[in-house]
């Protein structure tokens, strides 16, 4: 039942049981429906865990030259340089998002901005070289 009345009578018969047990560390405002377990919290970090060591062998069997995104950028800007004609009729501006989308993805699998000492994305070496790769696109246009 979510009338309105019933959800009223939740919250204070969860406070009361509270009171009761001398539970001291609820902050009025904070569901206690929301919070996890210890166990559950465990059982996410190994999750977790999981997730962060799988990603990290995804590339592991792939030339350096074809997991690295400023490598692969430098190789579309030999081609740019040496065959201009092919490569504007490539459309390797709508290409370059899908094919670093993989490679971004996996360097983003731990990225967390909720984190107190996060790593800015201007910061990630992934950006800095897309952005030096569209300042060379723009200085070789102009």
């Amino acid at each position: 039942d979510n009338s309105p009345e019933f959800i009223p009578k939740c919250r204070t018969c969860r406070r009361q049981a509270r009171e009761q047990s001398g539970e001291a560390d609820h902050h009025e405002g904070l569901s206690s429906d929301e919070e996890l377990t210890p166990a559950e919290v465990d059982e996410f970090q190994k999750s977790k865990d999981n997730v962060l060591e799988d990603s990290r062998k995804i590339f592991e069997d792939v030339h350096a030259d074809f997991c690295d995104i400023r490598k692969i950028l430098l190789k579309f800007q030999e081609w740019k340089e040496k065959f201009p004609d092919s490569y504007c009729d490539a459309y390797i501006s709508f290409c370059l998002p899908k094919l670093l989308n993989p490679l971004i993805r996996v360097q983003l699998i731990s990225w967390n901005p909720l984190e107190q000492n996060f790593t800015e994305l201007e910061e990630m070496p992934w950006f800095r070289a897309i952005e030096e790769f569209s300042d060379a696109v723009n200085v070789s246009e102009s």
